[in-house]
């Protein structure tokens, strides 16, 4: 089999993987505006909908005191909580840390708005879930931020990965795996600013069950490429990976819109989202391939069953996300 070393390669990266829940990277916000002297507006919101519910919560400074309203607002993907923060001192100097996000595999953004104009913005992860307010950031390192957070999405979600691995046991040559890749590509960017602009929207549930569906859909494909067959699929995967990489691309924008970004930074954090996606994606694509070509050149012999777990991989695990995300469907629609 002519391309069983990049599929090995690839299988095996992400089964490394997958302790990763995939596509539960949906990262929570935390906005604390200077109100007055020593009083805070506190918005608080936490991602929900997800196929498993994410436990985090602020933990706020102890000479800090919050009053919220009795009930919680809920909204698509995210539960929410208002309220007034008096701290005495201010939070110059303190610490705010994010109970249970060590046990996640998202992020938290946290930002600062002082009285005089001036913005903090940090992100919290599972290996440092606090942080010491009081340091100015820059809009470089906002920038940054926002880059990191797309390039986790992509990395931590499997589902998207083995999807584009999906298509690569497809492509028969170079040029048309630049053209797919390239289209998917396109695709996804597509939707992602349609839904974090706020033009279009998808309900988390079916949307997962969707994409799951999606990476099902390639396996019965991979094995008719190891048959000798063809399909539409086979013939035009470009065209198969628009299709499919418009659901993706709400997939991807769950990571933002949850967030309920400042309208006027939104432009801004979609461009950068969207290419640190892109610099996640490409990446995983070029190791493959450069995986491949280091065992040719050291003439790596993959028995058969190691050369088709690749395939069996993107079957059985779309298969088993179609399942499951079904199932979360149907109960949370009871």
């Amino acid at each position: 089999m002519r391309r069983a070393p990049r599929s090995t390669v690839a299988a095996l990266l992400l089964l490394l993987s997958l302790p990763a829940l995939a596509h539960e990277m949906r990262p929570g916000f935390l906005e604390l505006r200077e109100t007055g002297p020593e009083t805070y507006s506190f918005l608080w919101k936490k991602p929900s909908g997800g196929e498993v519910e994410i436990q985090i919560a602020p933990v706020l400074p102890e000479d800090c005191r919050l009053v919220t309203p009795d009930r919680q607002q809920l909204s698509p993907g995210a539960v929410i909580v208002r309220g007034t923060l008096t701290c005495r001192g201010g939070l110059g100097g303190k610490r705010i840390v994010v109970a249970g996000l060590e046990a996640t595999v998202t992020d938290v953004l946290v930002r600062l708005h002082h009285a005089d104009g001036r913005l903090e913005s940090h992100i919290l992860r599972p290996a440092t879930p606090f942080v010491s307010l009081g340091e100015v950031t820059s809009t470089a390192r906002r920038a940054l931020g926002y880059v990191q957070l797309g390039i986790q999405h992509i990395v931590l979600g499997v589902d998207h990965l083995l999807f584009v691995l999906g298509l690569l046991l497809i492509v028969s040559d170079r040029w048309m795996l630049v053209k797919t890749i390239t289209s998917f590509t396109l695709a996804h960017s597509i939707t992602l600013a349609i839904a974090t602009l706020g033009y279009a929207s998808a309900p988390l549930p079916p949307l997962n069950a969707a994409i799951a569906l999606s990476i099902l859909f390639l396996g019965p494909e991979i094995v008719r490429v190891w048959r000798g067959e063809s399909s539409f699929t086979i013939r035009h995967p470009w065209v198969v990976a628009f299709a499919f990489g418009l659901l993706h691309g709400f997939g991807f924008a769950s990571g933002l819109t949850a967030m309920g970004l400042p309208k006027a930074e939104i432009p801004l954090a979609l461009l950068l989202f969207n290419a640190g996606v892109e610099l996640g994606q490409v990446a995983f694509v070029l190791l493959v391939i450069l995986l491949e070509k280091s065992f040719r050149v050291l003439e790596v012999q993959w028995p058969r069953f190691v050369a088709q777990l690749p395939g069996y991989a993107v079957g059985t695990l779309g298969a088993y996300w179609t399942i499951q995300r079904t199932l979360v469907l149907l109960v949370g629609a009871r």
